[in-house]
């Protein structure tokens, strides 16, 4: 997400950092490069324009020439800069009583909103509501299949008709909730193009008798400007209340994220982050705007490891690393709610001074695996005290996990230097941990080592090999 952006802001920087003192046509050059960036991310040719000559007019009016600092100055206007263009912050979810709160969710066709609705649901349901989703997409065959399934993994009840008409289905499906004690009602509709002018009136017909209190369009973040396009002609159509940006894990150029709410007005409301359905989070646009300048976002690590973690577990986990009782099993433990928390790149960038040290490099998370087999494949005495593990018995766990003895001895190695690591982290204050943090991922990524990982170098080797062949020449 938002990788090549990241990527050419960081150039920038460093570019003006080195400069020492900068002038008003370093600050205009670096201005020409950013916006190269922002068109090239899909970001909207007008929003592109007005961001870069807001940058310029704060940079100069705070006197960025004649700061000590330019470089750090010029980061803090541009992370509030994105911020602005981002925000405000609004993911609260506007509830009627009494109810049912109606959401309808509209959109493209290939938008992800049948799994945004499951998703949603899900989020609802930690918040303590009782959510009915309505299968209102009666043009997509297997929609109604598809959302009954996940109704099912969810536990989370599901209203169909064998009907053709979306009106009545809609209609009907809050009359139930309302029968039923459901607060909360999500209407999937049915996805459309937004030239189809017949299923554009069906969706507003649908607007008019239910009468929804919130209505989320939901918006495929890799298709760039097409996405702020369809936002813009469903909210005339509409009057939307927020979007929903979805696939934002994948290989998307960020052109979406900067744009709707400049163009539309209407807020960003969540962001889907990934396939599993709990990979849905409220939108921070401040949060947003660290990430995308590699500078990490630690509110949302802490909240990710407080939804894995009970307070009661992290002071256990604590102790035991004090005392350097830490064993495989809590290792164990810890990789497997990593595996929860998301991709283990993902999670990485949130850790303020790793997101730059990651570009170019690709940690599988398949490794995870791997050290699941080796664990499960020890014995209890032996994931208690490593140290007993000889010859024999590494040959006995690489044979149970499908490795080799090399792996499990380098594994063994490297949870004994993580323990040793903790025990002397677990001593430090919050500034003492925040500093080892930072200098430990410097040196870990730098060498390209991480404990139990395998981190593959993408580009590097390939750039060598041209420098020699050029030598050669």
């Amino acid at each position: 997400m938002f990788d090549a952006l990241t990527n050419k802001f960081n150039d920038v920087f460093r570019s003006l950092s080195g400069r020492g003192r900068i002038s008003e046509s370093n600050i205009q050059e670096a201005m020409r490069q950013v916006r190269t960036a922002l068109l090239e991310a899909d970001v909207n040719f007008k929003v592109v324009k007005d961001f870069c000559e807001s940058v310029v007019q704060k940079a100069l009016g705070a006197e960025v020439i004649k700061s000590l600092h330019p470089s750090q100055l010029m980061v803090k206007i541009v992370h509030d800069e994105l911020t602005n263009l981002m925000g405000p912050v609004d993911s609260k979810i506007y509830y009627v009583s009494p109810g049912p709160t109606v959401i309808m969710l509209a959109g493209l066709q290939g938008s992800g909103k049948t799994t945004t609705a499951a998703k949603l649901a899900k989020l609802l349901v930690k918040r303590g509501k009782r959510p009915l989703l309505v299968a209102d997409d009666l043009q997509r065959p297997a929609a109604i299949d598809q959302l009954k399934t996940l109704g099912q993994q969810l536990n989370i009840p599901v209203y169909s008709e064998d009907s053709k008409n979306g009106v009545a289905v809609a209609q009907h499906g809050v009359n139930q909730a309302r029968k039923s004690g459901q607060d909360v009602v999500i209407l999937d509709t049915a996805g459309r193009l937004h030239i189809d002018v017949e299923m554009m009136n069906e969706l507003t017909r649908v607007c008019d008798t239910v009468t929804p209190h919130q209505i989320y369009l939901v918006c495929d973040s890799m298709t760039g400007q097409d996405a702020v396009n369809s936002a813009k002609e469903f909210n005339e159509k509409l009057e939307l209340d927020g979007v929903i940006l979805t696939k934002l894990d994948g290989d998307a150029r960020g052109g979406a994220a900067l744009s709707v709410k400049a163009v539309t007005g209407k807020p960003i409301k969540f962001i889907g982050i990934g396939e599993k359905l709990d990979n849905l989070e409220e939108f921070h646009p401040e949060r947003m705007a660290s990430r995308i300048l590699g500078m990490g976002d630690v509110v949302s690590l802490v909240e990710k490891a407080q939804e894995q973690f009970s307070q009661e577990e992290a002071i256990k986990m604590q102790e035991k690393m004090a005392k350097g009782s830490f064993t495989f099993d809590d290792f164990l433990k810890q990789m497997q709610a990593m595996k929860k928390m998301g991709g283990m790149k993902d999670i990485m960038k949130l850790v303020p001074g790793l997101g730059s040290q990651l570009a170019g490099m690709q940690i599988e998370d398949k490794e995870i695996s791997r050290i699941e087999a080796i664990v499960h494949s020890m014995t209890q005495k032996e994931r208690r005290d490593p140290d007993i593990i000889d010859a024999s018995r590494r040959r006995r766990i690489a044979r149970g996990s499908g490795t080799e003895p090399m792996d499990v001895s380098g594994l063994v190695k490297t949870f004994n230097q993580t323990r040793q690591m903790m025990k002397a982290f677990s001593g430090l204050g919050m500034m003492g941990r925040m500093k080892a943090l930072k200098q430990m991922g410097n040196m870990d990524l730098m060498s390209g080592k991480m404990p139990g990982l395998k981190i593959k170098q993408r580009s590097h080797r390939k750039r060598v090999d041209r420098k020699k062949k050029n030598r050669r020449r």
